[in-house]
């Protein structure tokens, strides 16, 4: 598998992940939990721009070894 892929893999399961926290977050009464949730979703927000970071650079990097 690619380093490409990889990525792609990696962002949509922290994509998938993102999504689940925040439905937590959602369905949850407990302020603890709702509060807890929607940090981890946060976080994977973090993960998801560093992720699609470095795929915009790996792209950089194969079209500048390209010419």
């Amino acid at each position: 598998m690619t380093v490409k892929k990889d990525l792609e893999k990696a962002l949509a399961a922290a994509e998938s992940a993102k999504g689940t926290y925040s439905t937590f977050a959602a369905s949850t009464d407990d302020q603890s939990a709702k509060t807890m949730y929607q940090q981890m979703a946060q976080d994977m927000d973090r993960h998801v721009v560093q992720i699609n970071s470095r795929l915009s650079s790996t792209a950089e990097n194969k079209l500048s070894n390209q010419e």
